[in-house]
């Protein structure tokens, strides 16, 4: 983690003197304010954070009974289990009697959690089995002590976690690129490979970047040479609209143009973000590959290359790119004040042999080396934005659109939950 000068003098009068600030500068950076204040973090994670859904895990993860994963947030972690039953639960990796974690392992399979302070044992769906002696206490019930449970949503196989209670439904935002999502047959796919850097940054920088491709051209000359997003939408329009027109042939799917955009303050529920659309490869590559070329049998309903490939955002802090013969999913987990958890998640069909079907460096390569420059950049931005002298500047109307809308509704989100 790295050290910076915190703000020290804080108060909830300077944060709300502060966003009203920074809502009178639309379109303009945050001020460095927000990525130095333990009390704006503390309030991100309590308002914000674990009240959105998250991606957490994908059901191939945990495929047998006792199959589990653990993800960390903030400093928090959620246990996501698969129960004899079949059944996929969420909750705190938090004991009900001192607080110790029940499970240290970041994956694996178990019968139960034994809480390693004082023997207290949990079964797969986080209902107390056994309290070591605790029956001495009069009225002790050990029905009233379970692990505390985490609403969870499962869409096409991806596994989404809301430590809310009362958080608006998931499922009825995402059943609107249920098209565009389920022609990668995720919901049968594979994890191919997953990887976790840990950026020496504010959440924000690292989301902040993943949102705009502003930088591409100048930070990443392997993605860029292949990638439209890149450039203007008015300077590829034409290339687009090739991709397009031969889209649903070449894939034999109805729809996988389909746009859709509910996202940040307009999405259907808080945090609820959910967005799809297409974009078009430069002529000559067909998958994000370093040469483009293919990579891995071609997933769910994908009957050939079209030149293209889809973007996604999945919550505030998840995103995927998705290729006719592979997926890559970002996640954006906060673990500190200046400590970012950045996971890559590679996704193949799911009866893929790797070594037989795909070369598993070929396949991380572009987002492995696209991801260790984006941590260089984010990492330098980190510096900038923590010096006294910072002083932000305009946002580009169109390639960091993104970035405004969700300004706007962070700000808001801080507003709200600090009056």
């Amino acid at each position: 983690m790295k050290t910076i000068s915190t703000i020290v003098d804080d108060s909830r009068q300077r944060l709300l003197a502060q966003i009203t600030a920074q809502e009178g500068r639309r379109g303009v950076g945050l001020d460095g304010y927000f990525y130095r204040s333990h009390l704006v973090y503390q309030q991100e994670l309590s308002s914000l954070v674990f009240k959105s859904w998250l991606y957490a895990a994908h059901c191939s993860e945990i495929a047998k009974s006792g199959d589990f994963v653990q993800f960390e947030v903030g400093e928090d972690a959620i246990l996501i289990t698969r129960s004899a039953d079949g059944s996929i639960r969420a909750f705190m990796n938090v004991c009900r009697h001192r607080g110790a974690r029940v499970c240290d392992a970041a994956m694996g399979n178990t019968k139960t959690f034994v809480c390693p302070y004082h023997g207290w044992v949990y079964n797969l769906d986080g209902s107390l089995r056994a309290a070591r002696e605790m029956e001495v206490r009069d009225g002790f019930d050990t029905v009233e002590y379970s692990l505390r449970p985490v609403r969870l949503q499962v869409f096409e196989g991806l596994i989404f976690v809301n430590c809310d209670p009362d958080a608006d439904d998931f499922a009825a935002p995402l059943s609107n690129i249920k098209i565009q999502l389920g022609a990668y047959g995720l919901s049968d796919a594979r994890v191919a490979h997953k990887h976790t850097y840990r950026i020496d940054a504010n959440w924000k920088l690292c989301l902040e970047n993943y949102q705009e491709c502003y930088h591409c051209t100048n930070a990443h000359r392997a993605y860029a040479k292949m990638h439209s997003m890149r450039e203007p939408d008015e300077r590829v329009a034409d290339l687009k609209k090739a991709v397009f027109e031969r889209a649903e042939e070449r894939t034999g799917i109805k729809g996988i143009t389909n746009y859709y955009r509910r996202v940040y303050g307009n999405a259907e529920g808080f945090g609820n973000c959910v967005y799809a659309s297409r974009y078009a490869l430069y002529d000559g590559y067909v998958t994000g590959s370093e040469d483009g070329l293919p990579l891995a049998p071609l997933m769910g309903q994908f009957k050939d290359y079209d030149g293209g490939y889809g973007d996604f955002q999945l919550g505030p802090m998840a995103a995927m790119l998705n290729y006719p013969d592979h997926c890559v999913l970002y996640r954006f987990i906060p673990r500190g004040l200046t400590a970012t958890d950045m996971e890559l998640v590679w996704f193949v069909k799911g009866d893929a042999v790797e070594g037989i079907d795909y070369d598993l460096e070929k396949l991380t390569s572009l987002w492995h080396k696209t991801s260790m420059e984006d941590e260089y950049i984010i990492t330098r931005n980190s510096e900038g934005v923590n010096s006294q002298f910072f002083e932000p500047g305009p946002y580009h109307p169109e390639f960091e659109e993104t970035v405004m809308c969700f300004i706007d509704w962070y700000l808001n989100t801080l507003k709200q939950a600090t009056l």
